[in-house]
C-alpha cells in the first residue's frame, strides 16, 4: 500500500515530507539518456537507523548492493550508470527502504531527450467557422519523458499571441480552435514543444482562413439504375449547404467499390457537376458509392482547396443481365458475344479515359455501344464497322 501511494506521489513529483523519515538527493532530477546518477538517502538520526541496513529499489526492483556506498552511519548512496530512457512518462521511481522493506524516501528520475523541432504543421477550416491544426513531433518523436506541445497563433501584422486550448480532438498532436477567427487576414501559427530537458519551436506557417477551407461532405447522395442497362448506375448529390452564402466553385470526386471488396475505384474527372454516370460495372452486383467535395477559389482565393471527408456510403445494385439468366443453346454464339463484349469494353474503357469520364461525349458513345450490344443481331464484323464509323463521326463533331 505504501508503495502504491508513492507511485501516486511520484506522478506529482513530490513525496510529502510528513511521511518521510529520510530524504533523497537529488530530488526528481531530469537527465539525458546515457547519463550516470549518484543519489543519497539520508536518514534522520533520531530514528536510530544505520545506513548499512538500507537498500534501494528502482521501479519496484531491488538494486544490487554492489552499487551502494555507505558514506556515513546515516547516509547511503547508490550509483546508476548509463541510464536508459524512463519506462514511464511520470518518471522512474527511485526509493530508499529500511531493512523491513518500509519506504523511507523516494524520488522520481526523468531520463529522456529534449524535444526536437515539430514538423509538418498543417491547418484546415471547416466551412470557415473554425480551425484545426495537426503536426508531427520532430526526429523519432520519442523523448521518454512527458513533453508538452502548445499550438500558438496570432494575426500576422497585429494582435496578441494566443494559445490553442482544445487538444481533445481524439488524435495526437492536434488542436482545435472553435471560434473568433478573422477572415481576409493572414495568421502566423507555430508549435512549441517543451519538457524538463529543453524546448523546440516549429517553423512558422502563414495562412488565411479562406485558403484552407474544407466543406462538409456532399449531401443527399443517391445512386440509381439507368433503365435496364445492367452495367451502369447514376450518382447524384447536393452541394454542401454550409457554404451557400459564399461564392466558390466546387469540384467533386466519386469512389465506388464492390460489396465484397475493400478496394475503391476513384473517378477524378467529375468537375463541378452534381451527377455522374458510372459505366462498365458488373451486372447484378451491389456497389457502394461515396462522394467528396473540394471548394476551389472560395471568395476569390487562388489556393487549391482541401478535400472534404467522404460522404456516407450509399448502396445500389445493377440489374441482372438477361442473357446471363436465360443462357444460350449455341455455345459458339455465346463465345462470339463474349469476345465482342470484351473487345468493345476494352476499347470503350480507353474512350472513357480520354473523353474525361463523365463528359457528355463519353456517355453518348457508351450509350450507343450498350444499345447496339444489347439489341443488334448483326454479325460481329458488321457491328464493328458501323461502330467505328459512328465513333469517327462523334470525334469529328467534337470541337478542338
Amino acid at each position: 500500500m505504501i508503495w502504491l501511494l508513492f507511485l501516486l506521489h511520484c506522478a506529482a513529483g513530490v513525496l510529502s515530507s510528513s511521511t518521510q523519515v529520510a530524504t533523497i538527493y537529488p530530488q526528481d532530477p531530469a537527465l539525458p539518456i546515457g547519463s550516470s546518477l549518484t543519489a543519497t538517502c539520508s536518514v534522520n538520526p533520531d530514528h536510530g537507523v544505520h545506513a548499512g541496513s538500507l537498500y534501494w529499489t528502482l521501479n519496484g526492483k531491488r538494486l544490487p548492493s554492489s552499487t551502494y556506498s555507505v558514506l556515513s552511519p546515516t547516509v547511503l548512496s547508490v550509483t546508476l550508470p548509463r541510464l536508459s530512457g524512463s519506462r514511464q512518462r511520470s518518471g522512474d521511481n527511485l526509493v530508499c527502504h529500511n531493512s523491513g522493506g518500509h519506504v523511507l524516501a523516494g524520488s522520481c528520475i526523468y531520463v529522456g531527450m529534449p524535444p526536437e523541432k515539430p514538423v509538418d504543421l498543417t491547418c484546415w477550416s471547416r466551412n470557415t467557422k473554425d480551425l484545426t491544426c495537426r503536426w508531427a513531433p520532430g526526429g523519432q518523436g520519442e523523448t521518454f519523458i512527458k513533453t508538452k506541445y502548445t499550438l500558438k497563433y496570432k494575426l500576422r501584422w497585429y494582435g496578441r499571441e494566443k494559445e490553442c486550448e482544445d487538444y481533445s480532438a481524439g488524435e495526437p498532436y492536434t488542436c482545435y480552435i472553435p471560434r473568433d477567427l478573422a477572415l481576409f487576414t493572414p495568421y502566423e501559427i507555430w508549435v512549441e514543444a517543451s519538457n524538463q530537458l529543453g524546448t523546440a519551436t516549429s517553423d512558422i506557417i502563414y495562412l488565411d482562413i479562406l485558403d484552407v477551407v474544407t466543406t462538409d461532405p456532399p449531401t443527399d447522395v443517391t445512386v440509381s439504375r439507368v433503365g435496364d442497362l445492367e452495367d451502369q448506375l447514376t450518382v447524384r448529390w447536393g452541394t454542401p449547404p454550409a457554404l451557400k452564402d459564399f461564392l466558390f466553385q466546387a469540384k467533386y470526386q466519386i469512389r465506388y467499390r464492390l460489396e465484397e471488396s475493400s478496394d475503391w475505384k476513384v473517378v477524378d474527372d467529375v468537375g463541378n457537376q452534381t451527377s455522374c454516370r458510372l459505366a462498365g460495372l458488373r451486372p447484378g452486383t451491389v456497389y457502394f458509392v461515396q462522394v467528396r467535395c473540394n471548394p476551389v477559389g472560395i471568395l476569390g482565393s487562388r489556393k487549391a482547396g482541401i478535400w472534404s471527408d467522404w460522404s456516407h456510403p450509399t448502396a445500389a445494385s445493377t440489374p441482372h443481365s438477361e442473357r446471363l439468366l436465360t443462357g444460350s443453346c449455341d455455345s459458339k454464339v455465346g463465345q462470339q458475344n463474349s469476345t465482342l463484349r470484351r473487345d468493345l469494353k476494352q476499347f470503350f474503357g480507353w474512350v472513357r479515359k480520354h473523353a474525361y469520364g463523365c463528359s457528355g461525349m463519353s456517355i453518348k458513345l457508351y450509350d450507343q455501344w450498350r444499345v447496339w450490344l444489347q439489341k443488334s443481331h448483326k454479325t460481329r464484323n458488321q457491328v464493328g464497322k458501323e461502330l467505328f464509323i459512328r465513333i469517327l463521326l462523334v470525334f469529328e463533331a467534337k470541337p478542338h
